[in-house]
């Protein structure tokens, strides 16, 4: 039996690099520097210098990245920091970088890494990270994350990250103007979506703006619909086994996400998200169902007003859920920096180092005690839903829910579907990718 499991966990690492690989092959918004290029201090002495290995390179999350780095150093002038950002392909770039290296035995002082199935089924598995528990007791941390969100980091009774952040998957942005000036409501349930969208396309908007030039925005899409049909609990049973892809709830969502990309952009599939956002900032279209990272790029990028220019709703019929998406670092097995990278973590875990990073992140921190008046009104409602969500659900498209394995041929198959829409074509890829389970 050990020699299987131990078989196991190579062959885990070894689809990871594969798949890994590939998509950084095939991204098309690759990076400007793969090498970390942009790092700090890295000539300084082993042991004493923590490497960040992240994909944080954009504005936003650079900035975020870098206030929490000089905090750290704030409080610890001795030990040095290796910023080892990998740019490019949203992520897959720096995972098939960190891939070769978890592979090759050269480990970073720590990692970005989404919590579930992306941390659990791949370097948990793998044997590759240490487990937090005495961290978290040592630091009071137990009661500072909400239990689902300490269980999406936890395998098999142990804790092997830090949430950092959080995100939310589950919201729809849409233009203030464009719905005033037609006299439409904003839609809480799919009936009333459907509706609004019709009368949004008889004014000449387009209703939904998509841009799945990457394929992850459109299983975005599906995943909402999946959480609004099934519940909270049904829906995780999609991954236990417990709920199978042919359910008929889940027939239903696949038909409900057809009828709702009747009312998508021409050109979706030439667009990422960035570009679907700036068609609701420009009035050209009324709506897009993104994660509230859309929110910093509004706010950010585009200077836009929260409340004033853009609106926000969570997704028909998902009120008092919330489709998490949270980054987390852990200890990797093998550093020669323990100590140093545990001070790191400390940092990251702590009020001030979750109330400098997320504000400029545009995401909430993870810590259900952060100080609230460091946040816009976005960041308040948003906290507040998180902190009383009556579930927390784990999001497929970002690799908490389920394996890369099964993610990857949701993607492919959600992408055909955008394209021919055969419902029983979806629903049957489906079922075949669950065998990755």
């Amino acid at each position: 039996m050990k020699g299987e499991h131990k078989l196991k966990k190579i062959w885990v690492l070894t689809v990871l690099i594969l798949t890994s690989l590939i998509f950084a092959a095939c991204s098309s918004d690759s990076a400007n520097s793969d090498d970390g290029s942009d790092s700090e201090d890295s000539s300084e002495g082993e042991g004493t210098t923590v490497e960040i290995f992240s994909w944080w390179t954009g504005a936003g999350e650079e900035d975020g990245l870098l206030a929490l780095i000089d905090l750290f150093k704030e409080k610890h002038p001795d030990i040095d920091v290796e910023n080892a950002a990998v740019a490019g392909g949203a992520g897959t770039n720096a995972k098939a970088v960190l891939a070769s290296r978890m592979q090759g035995d050269d480990p970073p002082s720590t990692f970005q890494v989404h919590g579930g199935a992306e941390l659990n089924d791949s370097w948990v598995a793998a044997d590759k990270m240490q487990p937090l528990d005495d961290f978290y007791e040592e630091n009071d941390l137990m009661d500072k994350f909400p239990q689902d969100l300490i269980d999406l980091v936890s395998d098999e009774g142990n804790i092997y990250s830090i949430p950092v952040n959080i995100h939310r998957g589950n919201v729809i942005f849409y233009n203030k103007k464009v719905f005033e000036e037609n006299n439409i409501e904003v839609p809480t349930t799919f009936d009333e979506f459907l509706a609004a969208s019709e009368e949004l396309e008889a004014a000449g908007v387009t209703p939904l703006a998509l841009g799945d030039k990457n394929s992850w925005p459109a299983t975005q899409i599906l995943e909402n619909i999946l959480l609004a049909k099934l519940g909270p609990d049904d829906y995780k049973g999609l991954f236990t086994g417990d709920v199978a892809f042919d359910d008929s709830r889940v027939v239903e969502s696949v038909e409900l996400f057809g009828e709702m990309l009747n009312y998508i952009n021409d050109d979706h599939a030439s667009r990422v998200w960035q570009d679907a956002a700036q068609l609701v900032a420009e009035g050209d279209a009324a709506m897009t169902v993104m994660g509230d990272w859309a929110k910093g790029y509004f706010s950010n990028d585009l200077n836009l007003t929260v409340n004033e220019d853009f609106g926000y709703i969570t997704t028909p019929e998902t009120e008092g859920l919330f489709m998490v998406i949270t980054d987390t670092f852990g200890l990797p097995k093998g550093i020669e920096n323990e100590e140093e990278t545990k001070e790191f973590l400390k940092v990251l875990a702590s009020v001030e180092g979750q109330d400098t990073f997320n504000p400029l992140k545009g995401s909430i921190p993870a810590r259900v005690d952060a100080d609230e008046s460091k946040y816009d009104e976005y960041g308040k409602d948003t906290m507040d839903d998180f902190q009383n969500a009556e579930a927390l659900a784990p999001s497929i498209a970002h690799g908490s829910a389920a394996p890369e394995g099964f993610l990857t041929k949701m993607n492919q198959a959600v992408n055909i579907f955008v394209t021919q829409q055969d419902v029983d074509q979806l629903v049957n890829a489906l079922v075949n990718a669950s065998s990755e389970f």
